[in-house]
């Protein structure tokens, strides 16, 4: 029988079959492979030690590419080895598999720290708040589609570093080099801003000149302390470690919630230091700050673990409210028991009167601070202090306009101020006088309330109606001094006097006029535009009665003439300039030189 074919001389040999692989070690082999080709590149030619010596940096921004694969492959290498677990946990592969993912850790670590500490620059809290990738509305969604920035690679790799090490059971590590760099950081912020944390025995023990320069260091320390530096280590912590909030929770707190308790006690210190009214200012500029801040502070300390923060934050305004109110009732009660007993010369402004105005100016300058500070008060301002045209002023209200504390409060005090100014009146022994200073310092209050912010706060009816009160001041003043001058020529009898009757009258307008004159030689007022019109009524009513004494009695010839009507202003021209002087008249004018003014006469003598 012919054969076929010959028979192989491997035909009658038993195989040997291929040892069983499951799928997960499979994908573990392949893993394994890939690993250690990336780490034989990177790390260390020899993988018999589980010792690494790093050849170069594998997320250096040339080889940033390499260094996010390397990651994948570490990331895929603990998949694999987590699947062997569960169906073969003796695989001898896996010492082989956990040698390479030690080696791997270990360099991850070195490579989390250079990159926070080579990139301080980058990594500074307002360069990662202000991130172009960063969503501010959500912390953890870095990953627009924005052109990348450099702090958002160097973002991006430091979370996919952590993510795999804290994956990997290396939480501890990473956490404890964050820790260490960013504390670091902020610790030289906090120094390079200037502010001196200061126990309040010493705080107490400061000159103002001390306390000031302490106070507008922390106004600029806070400023970019909450706006910058915590929120952008917020923003950093909760980017890096997003897929663990307790991680986020801890390195926040850990780096930041020292520095921050100890900012917020600093103003909580100040508001108990005993201070004159004048520094109500300074005391207003912390509180205003940290009340516009402190959306931000509950926000950025939002964690349970920096609620103190929060509630020290609180407590600061909750101080520093009670010490501005304070301060407002002592400066009233200074108002009150200021104590001078001189007159002031000529009836001008009282130094109380602009040290009052200039002080509640600025303090105006603070209405919306003031609204969540000063006290509710039932102060009983009079019913028509802000005008009578409003139907909201009914029962002693107040209109929309004045309806709130600090409107109330401010209008309160100038209300003290113009009573004792009324009290200081009195020192006058002549009436006019007395009215001519009510008038100049109740105008001096008007002109500043309505060329600051007190005329918002105040409301034009409040300027309005106490414009109307200078009026009548005014009037009472030109009765009182010019009253008898006024009346020597009026003559409210059609009847025509005898030629003697009338010269008596006439003479008796020029003593008249002279007297007053003279008595009010020294006095002033201050401000230029009352000034003129002040004199421009005083003389338009002089005038007007002498025009007609004058046209009625004919007294061109007459040698008792010695004001011409139509010079009557330049005579009254350096009336309430308080230069003291003299109205002298050269006697026997004749008629011809009726007109010439009080100037030229007396330069004549």
């Amino acid at each position: 029988m012919m054969l076929l074919f010959k028979p192989s001389s491997t035909l009658g040999k038993r195989l040997k079959p291929r040892p069983y692989q499951s799928f997960s070690e499979s994908l573990l082999m392949d893993s394994i492979e890939a690993a250690e080709t990336l780490t034989r590149k990177w790390i260390s030619p020899d993988l018999s030690s589980s010792s690494s010596c790093s050849l170069s940096s594998i997320f250096s921004t040339e080889n940033r590419v390499e260094g996010r694969r390397f990651i994948e492959v570490i990331n895929s290498l603990q998949y694999a080895i987590q699947g062997v677990v569960l169906v073969n946990p003796e695989s001898p592969k896996l010492t082989r598999a956990h040698n390479l993912v030690t080696i791997a850790m270990k360099q991850l670590e070195k490579e989390f720290y250079r990159i926070l500490k080579s990139n301080r620059r980058n990594l500074d809290p307002e360069s990662v708040r202000s991130s172009p990738s960063f969503n501010a509305r959500n912390r953890v969604s870095i990953y627009s589609h924005v052109p990348k920035s450099e702090e958002a690679d160097v973002m991006t790799d430091l979370k996919m570093i952590s993510d795999c090490m804290i994956s990997s059971g290396y939480e501890n590590e990473c956490i404890k080099i964050y820790k260490k760099i960013r504390g670091s950081i902020m610790v030289e912020a906090l120094s390079n801003l200037g502010f001196e944390n200061l126990s309040f025995g010493k705080i107490q023990k400061l000159d103002w000149d001390s306390m000031e320069k302490n106070i507008k260091k922390w106004l600029e320390a806070t400023k970019v302390l909450i706006a910058n530096l915590f929120e952008g280590e917020r923003i950093l912590c909760d980017h890096v470690f997003s897929p663990s909030v307790s991680v986020a929770e801890s390195c926040f707190t850990d780096i930041t919630l020292d520095s921050a308790l100890t900012l917020f006690i600093f103003p909580v210190s100040v508001a108990r230091c005993k201070k004159t009214v004048e520094k109500i200012f300074l005391t207003l500029d912390i509180y205003q700050t940290i009340s516009q801040l402190m959306p931000q502070i509950e926000e950025i300390f939002s964690y349970d673990s920096t609620s103190a923060v929060r509630l020290q934050a609180a407590d600061s305004l909750k101080n520093l409210g009670e010490e501005i109110n304070s301060m407002v009732a002592e400066f009233e009660a200074s108002i009150t028991k200021e104590s001078s007993k001189s007159p002031i010369p000529g009836g001008g402004i009282h130094q109380l009167t602009r040290y009052v105005m200039n002080f509640i100016v600025f303090l105006a300058d603070y209405n919306e601070c003031l609204a969540g500070v000063l006290s509710e008060s039932t102060l009983p301002l009079p019913e028509d202090y802000f005008g009578n045209n409003d139907e909201d002023n009914k029962d002693g209200e107040t209109g929309s306009s004045s309806s709130s504390t600090v409107t109330t409060r401010i209008a309160w005090l100038i209300l003290v101020l113009l009573c004792k100014i009324d009290t200081k009146s009195r020192m006058y022994n002549d009436m006019a006088l007395s009215y001519l200073f009510l008038a100049n310092n109740l105008h001096y209050v008007i002109s500043k309330v309505r060329t600051s912010n007190l005329r918002v706060v105040l409301g034009d009816e409040w300027v309005t109606n106490h414009e109307g009160k200078v009026t009548q001041y005014l009037e009472k003043y030109e009765k009182i001094a010019w009253g008898e001058v006024i009346t020597s020529l009026s003559d409210s009898n059609e009847e025509m006097l005898e030629e003697n009757v009338a010269k008596e009258r006439l003479k008796r307008f020029n003593d008249a006029f002279e007297e007053a004159f003279q008595k009010q030689s020294e006095w002033v007022v201050p401000d230029s535009k009352l000034r003129d019109d002040l004199k421009d009524s005083v003389t338009k009513k002089l005038s007007t009665v002498a025009t007609s004494f004058y046209e009625k009695y004919h007294v061109e010839n007459w040698e008792e003439v010695r004001f011409a009507p139509e010079d009557l202003g330049n005579y009254l021209s350096d009336l309430f300039l308080g230069t003291g002087r003299s109205c002298i008249i050269v006697p026997s004018l004749k008629p011809s030189d009726s007109g010439r003014s009080l100037k030229d006469s007396e330069s004549g003598r």
